[in-house]
């Protein structure tokens, strides 16, 4: 008699990928200290399911990719799934997770009130919990407050801890700029980086965006980032 080996997850989209440069050392944690030690002891004695919630531009996105690859630093497996772009794909794509060490599912908003994606989701949770593994999931408000039809997914997203995620101040908004400046190794000087904060969408995910834009476009250019010269790239 032979045994059925295990299906494999199945294939995910070739775009999905998670950022190089999202890493737990490179979020700026000043008031969310407690998600960054919650995610660091995923994998150690404790919680198996965490739920971080916060408005866009927070950085719940970051930090589970981030939780990605720490799993990889440790020789774990683990998958990266944005709901709010997966949402179209078939529901399959949950299938066979549980064999993952640590599932990262973001933007739960997203599949609010579909049923097929809403029962697929509280199977794969029934599934993690059987298998021993890790969940990390995020969504833009608490458990409590998404518009799942299905009660007893919106039961299981309150399982282990549930943590928000704290805006920034605009001073701290700075500091993060000019921290992630520095680990693209950009010179941004401060009146460069209060320019930008005045000028851009609030939130540090579309910062982050910008900085990228204007890493690329002064490498182009051969040119130090001054005030001239982002009104120049953005149409400022």
């Amino acid at each position: 008699m032979t045994t059925k080996k295990p299906s494999l997850p199945i294939q995910l989209p070739l775009w999905l990928r998670l950022r190089d440069d999202a890493k737990l050392d490179n979020f700026y944690a000043k008031g969310n200290e407690l998600a960054i030690s919650s995610i660091r002891q995923l994998f150690e004695e404790g919680e198996r399911f965490l739920y971080l919630w916060g408005a866009k531009g927070t950085g719940c996105s970051h930090l589970l990719q981030s939780a990605c690859h720490h799993a990889g630093t440790l020789g774990k497996t683990s998958v990266y799934l944005p709901m709010d772009e997966l949402i179209d794909y078939p529901v399959e794509l949950l299938e066979n997770l549980e064999q993952l060490e640590l599932v990262c599912i973001d933007d739960v908003q997203a599949i609010a009130g579909n049923s097929q994606w809403e029962e697929a989701l509280f199977h794969l949770f029934n599934r993690i919990r059987d298998a021993g593994g890790r969940l990390l999931t995020a969504a833009t408000m608490p458990p409590r407050q998404l518009s799942i039809q299905l009660a007893d997914l919106q039961s299981r997203l309150s399982w282990g801890v549930v943590i928000q995620l704290h805006e920034l101040s605009d001073e701290e908004k700075l500091t993060a700029l000019k921290m992630r400046a520095h680990v693209r190794s950009m010179e941004l000087p401060d009146e460069v980086a209060r320019f930008i904060l005045l000028r851009s969408p609030r939130d540090l995910a579309a910062m982050f965006s910008l900085l990228d834009k204007l890493d690329d476009a002064s490498f182009t250019a051969k040119r130090k980032l001054t005030i001239p010269f982002v009104k120049e790239t953005f149409n400022w």
